[in-house]
């Protein structure tokens, strides 16, 4: 039997599974649980394979991470769950999502999902891998964050909410970031299999994110049949941590909507 993800949870009720993009952690979401437990949900958020104390999984795969992600939402016994997915986790939900759509109520992708095109993937994950590059001349992944977030956020990110976003990305092992930002460009989920995901999902994006813009968020709502798509003014690739009161309140109105009690 594999060795389960390592996660953080607080609160009870329904499940809310949280997964986290490659530039970051658990701690990404840390509003959003506290948000969740109020609100009377289970909020559970994983240290993707490779990050935090989760072991990796070989070889790196979007196969391999979802097939961790749907085992501890089966050792969770929270029925189906809703996932909520940023960045690589938004298309790590999506694969969970395709290979066992009995196991997700709904769907959350915040900033990720299908790039339009080879160019755009390209424009996600170079200015990442350039940076690992410069570990090898003796920086940190300290110090990576701290050049890196800033590129990335809005003209609106709430100060805090930056500096989490830094602080969860300096915490990442460079090797399983280097293999997080190689796998992305791999994801194969075309339009005839996510236009099979009967499933509920809201897409939430940044108006100025550069790394899954709003043109993609809206080409993946097109295609998934029962899709809806909110964008946050001034906000980039964290909208959860850049303007978390926004983000949550749309969350929560996605999940009443859809709320289903056990």
């Amino acid at each position: 039997m594999a060795v389960l993800p390592t996660f953080t949870t607080l609160g009870s009720g329904p499940t809310v599974l949280l997964l986290h993009d490659a530039d970051g952690d658990h701690l990404t979401f840390a509003p959003q649980v506290e948000t969740l437990a109020t609100a009377g949900y289970r909020a559970v958020a994983w240290n993707m394979p490779g990050y935090g104390r989760s072991a990796p999984v070989e070889p790196y795969t979007f196969k391999a991470l979802a097939q961790s992600c749907l085992a501890l939402i089966d050792a969770l016994q929270g029925g189906p769950v809703t996932l909520v997915g940023h960045g690589m986790g938004a298309m790590v939900a999506l694969e969970a999502a395709v290979r066992s759509p009995s196991q997700v109520r709904r769907l959350l992708l915040c900033a990720g999902g299908p790039a339009l095109d080879a160019q755009a993937m390209d424009d996600w994950v170079a200015p990442r891998l350039g940076a690992l590059k410069a570990l090898d001349a003796g920086g940190s992944m300290e110090q990576l964050a701290q050049t890196l977030v800033p590129q990335f956020i809005g003209t609106g990110a709430l100060p805090e909410g930056v500096r989490l976003a830094s602080h969860a990305l300096g915490q990442v092992y460079p090797g399983a970031y280097r293999r997080a930002l190689e796998a992305l460009s791999t994801f194969d989920r075309g339009a005839s299999a996510l236009a099979q995901l009967a499933i509920p999902a809201l897409l939430v994006g940044g108006e100025l994110d550069r790394c899954t813009p709003p043109a993609a968020l809206e080409a993946l709502a097109q295609v998934m049949p029962d899709a809806q798509t909110v964008l946050l003014p001034h906000i980039g690739h964290w909208p959860q941590l850049e303007d978390p009161e926004g983000f949550d309140a749309a969350l929560l109105d996605f999940l009443a909507q859809r709320r289903v009690l056990h």
